[in-house]
């Protein structure tokens, strides 16, 4: 007769001589500081938390040009992370260089998502032009406008509810903005006029709206885009002329100008939503507060925006291990459904099934903005475009001026059009 208990003991025994599973360590590298980078580190001690088969290592580097170049080099030499967060406006960028691994099918479904799940506006940005996927949105960060009640009291431009009303044209909006003024707002619109990214952000907006783009077919500005880009800086410096709009604000100023109460309106990213839910939960706000898309101020519903997305590097000549490459994918699928969290800093999850649950339609102004992901426009597909690249630095170098009296709107887009053509060749 078989012992029972001998058995049992024989077979614990043989567990315990078993070797452990092999825990998988996935290194990460992101460039989220404040807010943004608060959230994130959040969420990956939470995955660490439930995940002891796979831990994160995780690295925050310097936002911008020191990112991405650190990525190139590391990737030659096949030093660099697992995963990685990107702007999806660098993709074109990364995709010359041959720093990315691509996504496939298989990989999708290890993370339990589908391309189905994903804002078009986002998933065609993360896309090669061969239809190949190259990185995995988490988010659509855009432009929204801002506004400040009390200076709309009375006016036409806050309805029964206090919302924001009435502008639906560069006409209405103007006079929006001539109302906040008399009701003291001073300037009544505020934002970066003295940095690239505000300025570039508006500008591309005022474009889009136009129906007009800025590179096509390696060409700056062709044809009547040139025309539409002297108009999108005319209106921007006839704002600074009409002293609606501060002069040369680096960023923290033009924040400030919005958040102390000086003016009614402010564009911005949606980055900036938990500084006005902090202050207003602290008491410290002064005044009720909304966002909302840019209205169309030119004839077509379109905004700027741009995604963090993960990605997976090459490493080199060496390929990723299969136990790895399911480990990063697993780590890629758990933060988009956990995306609830990263929406507290004011952005839209790309991940479709969290931006239309009942939890985030409650998310407030979130919610109410939502609309622009699918209208939002991409920075354009060119390795000279996107943030931290020489289309900005012209943003910068050419359209400040431009828009503070020093240049000829048409001077400038000539000159823009001479500078990046010469990138192109």
């Amino acid at each position: 007769m078989i012992n029972l208990r001998t058995t049992m003991a024989a077979s614990l025994a043989a567990l315990m001589a078993m070797p452990a599973a092999a825990q998988e360590t996935v290194v990460w590298w992101d460039f989220l500081a404040g807010g943004d980078g608060v959230r994130m580190k959040s969420l990956i001690e939470q995955f660490n938390e439930e995940h002891p088969e796979i831990q994160i290592d995780g690295t925050t580097l310097e936002w911008g040009v020191p990112f991405y170049t650190k990525v190139r080099t590391s990737a030659a030499v096949g030093q660099g992370p697992d995963v990685m967060t990107y702007h999806l406006s660098r993709l074109p960028l990364a995709l010359e260089e041959g720093v990315l691994s691509p996504i496939t099918d298989e990989d999708m479904q290890v993370a339990g998502l589908s391309e189905e799940d994903f804002f078009p506006s986002a998933l065609e940005a993360a896309k090669g032009p061969d239809g190949q996927l190259y990185a995995v949105p988490f988010d659509i960060h855009s432009i929204v406008l801002y506004y400040n009640k009390s200076y709309l009291e009375g006016t036409d431009y806050l309805d029964e509810n206090g919302e924001l009303t009435g502008i639906d044209s560069l006409e209405s909006f103007e006079a929006a903005l001539q109302a906040a003024a008399a009701n003291g707002a001073n300037p009544p619109l505020s934002y970066q006029t003295g940095g690239e990214g505000g300025v570039w952000r508006i500008f591309y907006t005022l474009l889009a709206q136009q129906g007009g783009e800025f590179i096509v077919d390696g060409e700056v500005l062709p044809g009547d885009n040139a025309d539409k880009a002297v108009t999108a800086l005319q209106t921007m410096r006839h704002w600074a002329e009409e002293g609606w709009t501060p002069e040369q604000a680096e960023y923290e100023a033009s924040v400030a100008l919005f958040s102390s109460g000086q003016s009614a309106f402010q564009i911005n990213g949606v980055w900036e939503v938990p500084t006005q839910v902090d202050m207003a939960e602290a008491g410290t706000l002064g005044y009720e507060w909304g966002a909302v898309q840019v209205p169309t101020l030119m004839g077509t519903e379109a905004t700027w925006a741009d995604s963090h997305a993960f990605a997976i590097p090459v490493q080199g000549d060496e390929e990723m291990s299969p136990e790895k490459r399911e480990a990063v994918m697993t780590v890629i699928g758990w933060m988009e459904e956990h995306a609830i969290q990263w929406a507290s800093a004011g952005h839209i999850p790309a991940y479709r099934p969290i931006t239309e649950s009942d939890e985030y339609q409650q998310m407030e102004p979130n919610a109410t903005y939502a609309s622009l992901a699918d209208t939002a426009v991409f920075d354009p597909r060119d390795p000279i475009a996107g943030v931290a690249s020489p289309v900005y630095d012209q943003a910068l170098n050419i359209m400040v001026p431009a828009i503070a009296g020093y240049l000829s709107p048409e001077d400038a887009v000539a000159q823009m059009q001479s500078d990046l053509s010469g990138m192109m060749q």
